[in-house]
């Protein structure tokens, strides 16, 4: 088992004239794993995230970092929050700067990096987000899902050890969202531990490795999702209900059509488990390396669509490359995209970056061992060569 890298210890606050707003709350998140913390409105949330970066101190109790109580003098909080990287619910909330590319810079100058270590903070944290091309645009004529990215490429900036973002899937439309959860998993890749708060269960269950539950200022709840989905009376009294996909699971079962067993956590991984039941054959997928040299040409992505393949990118630095090329009206699918295609029979396309595939790999592997569903996976490091 990982080490703690934040522990809350017995920790209660309250607001000036609002009462209690946190009640004795112990909890530990686990490094490098993917922890939401769900709940009803006033449940404590935002309370919480902000006592894990010294923002509030906490009235009893105690706030541990990387197993030592957190300090509150000055330049200790500066060091904490260069590790530890809250994203508010409202953008609008940390963005102070003229331009997209100075509020990227405004933390690291803020702690005195020299200029040129700023330069490639910005680069590397814009180019993740997807926003090197708008780099001069006023920050105030962004839009507001492009204003929750310039939040995050901010927090980037700072190279954090966790992540913390408070709603960050909130008012944007699912194809951001599946964007959204697609960088917070390469974020997870880099080594990063992250923490979201969601009112969207969907969005949580695909996405989470552990679930932490606040009610009134209280934590009710800290395990995987299954136990929290089979406690009715929990749910009831947070006026949630389990994902779409997990109560579906359980009707097949009643039915008798399924085993509970292996639970899929999205429609791609239920369709994966029909697949094994039904004996269907999956696509396969072939993942083209590119980079600066390697950039494929609208002709060639035109070239694979019009033979009938699905054709996506995985990571950042591939959209970025992509979008170089391909007109603003050529919208490819990321991994789930192209799973989804595979699943009708259809063969994919997919270009990474090289030191992601790997990681590419290991998402089919696990799909594959979970549903036990044969996934063909090729791997092309120098198509363009040819």
């Amino acid at each position: 088992m990982k080490s703690a890298l934040i522990e809350c210890q017995n920790i209660n606050y309250e607001y000036p004239n609002r009462g209690m707003a946190l009640r004795d709350v112990s909890l530990e998140i686990e490094e490098g794993k993917k922890t939401a913390i769900i709940g009803p409105n006033g449940a404590g949330k935002s309370t919480l995230f902000l006592h894990f970066n010294g923002v509030l101190k906490p009235k009893y109790g105690q706030v541990l970092f990387q197993g030592e109580p957190i300090s509150y003098r000055g330049k200790d909080l500066s060091r904490l929050r260069k590790d530890v990287a809250v994203i508010l619910q409202n953008p609008d909330d940390q963005i102070f700067s003229a331009t997209v590319e100075e509020d990227v810079a405004f933390g690291p100058l803020n702690i005195g990096l020299p200029r040129d270590e700023v330069a490639s903070r910005v680069d590397e944290a814009l180019s993740l987000v997807d926003m090197t091309h708008i780099r001069e645009r006023p920050s105030q004529q962004l839009s507001f899902g492009q204003r929750k990215r310039l939040a995050l490429a901010g927090a980037l900036a700072m190279r954090p050890k966790v992540l913390i973002m408070d709603e960050p899937t909130a008012g944007l439309d699912p194809h951001m969202v599946q964007e959204v959860l697609e960088l917070t998993e390469e974020l997870h890749m880099n080594g990063i531990t992250l923490i979201m708060s969601t009112h969207e269960m969907e969005v949580a269950y695909s996405w989470a490795d552990e679930f932490k539950v606040m009610h009134q200022g209280r934590l009710l709840f800290s395990g995987p999702a299954e136990e929290l989905f089979a406690n009715g009376t929990l749910l009831e009294l947070l006026g949630f209900q389990a994902p779409a996909v997990y109560r579906f699971n359980e009707e097949m079962v009643r039915s008798g059509v399924l085993d509970m067993e292996p639970v899929p956590r999205n429609m791609v991984e239920m369709r994966l488990k029909l697949c094994h039941k039904d004996d269907r054959t999956v696509g396969g997928l072939e993942v083209r390396a590119m980079g600066k040299e390697r950039i494929p040409s609208i002709e060639e992505v035109h070239g694979l669509l019009s033979q009938g393949r699905a054709v996506g990118y995985y990571g950042s630095k591939a959209k970025h490359l992509l979008a170089m090329t391909l007109p603003a009206d050529v919208r490819l699918p990321g991994l789930t995209g192209c799973l989804d295609k595979m699943i009708d029979g259809d063969e994919a396309v997919l270009y990474a970056e090289a030191n992601l595939i790997p990681s590419i790999q290991d998402h089919i592997n696990n799909y594959s061992k979970k549903f036990q569903v044969s996934i063909p996976v090729t791997v092309d490091q120098g198509w363009n060569d040819r």
